[in-house]
């Protein structure tokens, strides 16, 4: 089957196959219904047409850090490429959504080596579930010592924001035969009475690593138990379930329910059925760009709408920004490709200066709202402080 042929209208709420991986995917809550977005055009629609109030977020999944074959022997580079595309939004994601798989082997290192890039997020809230790659240690705790308070060490929970319903749900644990993952009856029993108290005009958001509906069973893309859980779901007016896993874009509808599982920072995997089994697929390196990415949302109320949008990371930013506001450079620290430019647009009353520590860029004194631009052809680190201010620093570093 052709990718071409793979592909259905959402319309007709039919599974749509897309790309095999991407950088993450922006979404936007639009009709009561959550869309995703391309990130690749994300920047430039929230610049004109970021609707005030709206809430958006990013998803990322299956990092693997740790993973070293073939398919990408740079999967710590995949993916700070990945956060350069989410820290070159205009609006700062109000938070970021991990769905699983953050490292491959479980290790301390990977996890240190995971939370030291996933820092550098230009947001103040990352929330997870894990994978079963993030589960395979001996003690099945590294994954829970570092994210599992939020949960209580389930690894299952819920949270708001902005007036949307967050719920993480974990289905790695107890797997099915065949490979399918599974909730238990003691996550589904939280499940509804979480629910019972949310009004069925709550934007519902749901995140787990396995797909929540059956992709494809013979390879366990799915979850055995998944539609008591969405039958808890059906009463909301928009609900929205994203999913990792299988390292590729699958979307569907039923009714008021979107799925979409979205694309892996580190390696492709085959289509469903493509190949003998599923796993890091490699293609030649000038494709994997094109394969990998992440999936941004943007949420409004009035009306109650939803928009998707997923991004490769050959949609990697050109150009960059950092706010001079507070006596602050924010962020402080900031990762762009070799070509891209970045902007300091100064917000405070008084003036400052954007002063390369080696000599390499300098900009005059900007009064409020003044703003400087300085492109970067070379890879490298590039300290700067405020030459008024010296004790403001900031570094952008050029991959």
């Amino acid at each position: 089957m052709s990718q071409q042929d793979s592909v259905d209208t959402a319309r007709r709420g039919a599974l749509k196959c897309l790309a095999f991986g991407g950088a993450g995917t922006l979404f936007a809550l639009s009709g009561g219904v959550f869309t995703p977005i391309d990130l690749a055009v994300a920047a430039e629609t929230q610049r004109k047409q970021a609707p005030a109030g709206a809430l958006s977020f990013v998803q990322l999944s299956d990092t693997h850090i740790g993973f070293n074959k073939a398919a990408n022997p740079d999967v710590a580079g995949t993916l700070r490429q990945t956060i350069a595309l989410v820290n070159a939004l205009p609006q700062p994601p109000a938070l970021i959504i991990h769905t699983g798989d953050i490292t491959h082997l479980s290790r301390a290192d990977e996890f240190d080596i995971a939370s030291q890039l996933l820092s550098g997020l230009r947001t103040s809230e990352l929330h997870t579930v894990p994978g079963e790659h993030d589960l395979a240690d001996a003690s099945v705790s590294e994954y829970f010592n570092r994210f599992g308070k939020p949960s209580g060490r389930k690894g299952y929970y819920s949270f708001d924001h902005a007036g949307v319903h967050f719920i993480a749900l974990i289905n790695v644990l107890n797997f099915k035969p065949g490979g399918l993952g599974a909730l238990g009856s003691e996550q589904l029993a939280w499940l509804e009475s979480d629910l019972k108290a949310r009004s069925a005009s709550t934007p519902i958001v749901v995140f787990a690593h396995m797909p929540l509906w059956s992709i494809y069973e013979p390879w366990g893309w799915g979850t055995a138990d998944a539609q008591q859980a969405l039958g808890l779901l059906r009463r909301f007016g928009s609900v929205t379930v994203l999913n990792g896993h299988i390292h590729q874009i699958v979307q569907k509808v039923e009714g008021q329910i979107t799925f979409h599982t979205a694309r892996s920072t580190a390696y492709p995997q085959p289509a469903p059925g493509a190949a003998d089994a599923p796993g890091p697929l490699q293609v030649p390196s000038e494709q994997l760009p094109r394969m990998l990415g992440l999936t941004s949302v943007s949420v409004t109320h009035h009306p109650a709408t939803a928009s998707l949008n997923d991004a490769t990371l050959a949609s990697a930013p050109t150009a960059a920004s950092v706010s001079i506001k507070g006596m602050q450079f924010q962020p402080s620290s900031l990762t762009v490709p070799v070509g891209a430019s970045v902007t300091w647009n100064n917000l405070d009353g008084e003036p400052h200066t954007v002063a390369s520590a080696t000599g390499v860029f300098r900009s005059g004194a900007l009064d409020q709202n003044d703003s400087f631009t300085q492109k970067f052809d070379k890879s490298g680190v590039y300290p700067y402080i405020c030459a008024i201010h010296p004790q403001m620093a900031g570094t952008v570093i050029v991959e």
